[in-house]
């Protein structure tokens, strides 16, 4: 009986999790302006030049998501054993939690649910890392972006700038040095007496030796390296005359001020937006379009994701019970 009871309320909360991501994901949609300017955009463009150019963006949706997946499986096998396959189903479904909590911290969720019971918290400290990583990659190339950025946009003095490039070499350094000795915040946690009860959950931070940081890293720079060429693919096709550095240089900010910002993923398309805007506006005055395309990215990276990752929500196992499929 007590089984039949946690097989019914486990459907429940996953055909409600389900549900309440459509709803949210069709309020957004319906009430979203921005997509309907990303398509007015592509009225008196060729369909085959359409076809070509979203196919390419949603080729490397998937590849970005796929290498998500391949960064997670590395991540966790020093706690658990899970095929690729296994990996994708709990990325996607991590992403449709993601959509409607505050800095995607259901992703966390979606992912460690598809683990043992005792191993979870674990798992939610080794995808800790991998966020930390991609977190490094997106601070050292916008706060070296930002450093052009100033020197192009604000140009100063020798001394102001100087002093700038210096700041950013100790910022960019801090995290580098941090993320590759991760095994020191195991430390400091057994230093301090109330975090030292659970060791057993974090101990798992002394295991990841440089190499594994390193290959983890280039897995983050992968991923960097592709949505960074989907919103450049379309900036650079819908937005014709730019010049590719400067468009680089905006996109590398712009995901650094993102990143810093608390959001939605449902949210964040207005926060995306305001400031894209705010930065491409020193290089170009198609603000409509600088919108439409931040907006398409965010349809096309958060949202599609998140309505395929539907389907394996109901391959969460809740209670431990059964072994994910």
């Amino acid at each position: 009986m007590l089984v039949k009871n946690k097989k019914i309320l486990s459907l429940i909360l996953k055909s409600a999790i389900v549900l309440f991501a459509f709803w949210f994901i069709y309020q957004k949609l319906v009430a979203n302006r921005n997509l309907s300017d990303f398509w007015s955009l592509l009225n008196n463009i060729s369909p085959k030049e359409i076809a070509f150019f979203i196919g390419l963006v949603f080729f490397l949706m998937f590849v970005n998501w796929l290498l998500e997946a391949a960064k997670w499986k590395r991540l966790i096998r020093h706690i658990e054993r899970l095929s690729f396959w296994q990996s994708i189903e709990s990325v996607f479904c991590g992403l449709t939690l993601a959509i409607f909590t505050p800095n995607r911290l259901g992703e966390y969720g979606g992912r460690v649910f598809f683990l043992s019971p005792k191993r979870r918290i674990v798992g939610v400290v080794a995808m800790a890392v991998g966020n930390i990583g991609q977190m490094v990659l997106t601070n050292v190339f916008g706060a070296i972006a930002g450093c052009f950025f100033v020197y192009r946009f604000y140009p100063t003095n020798s001394l102001m700038f100087f002093a700038l490039v210096s700041i950013v070499a100790i910022f960019c350094m801090f995290f580098l040095v941090f993320y590759f000795n991760i095994k020191w915040l195991n430390r400091i946690l057994l230093s301090i007496k109330f975090t030292r009860k659970y060791s057993k959950f974090y101990s798992v931070l002394a295991r990841y030796r440089k190499l594994e940081l390193l290959k983890i890293l280039l897995y983050c720079l992968a991923r960097y390296l592709v949505f960074t060429s989907q919103y450049f693919i379309l900036f650079m096709w819908l937005i014709p005359g730019l010049h590719y550095l400067d468009v680089l240089m905006m996109i590398c900010i712009l995901f650094f001020i993102q990143s810093a910002l608390p959001s939605l993923d449902l949210f964040d398309v207005g926060v995306r937006s305001v400031t894209a805007v705010e930065l491409f506006k020193h290089i170009t005055d198609a603000h409509v379009a600088v919108i439409a395309c931040t907006a398409s990215i965010w349809l096309i990276n958060i949202i599609i994701p998140a309505i395929l990752g539907t389907y394996f929500v109901f391959k969460l196992n809740f209670f431990g019970n059964t072994k994910p499929t």
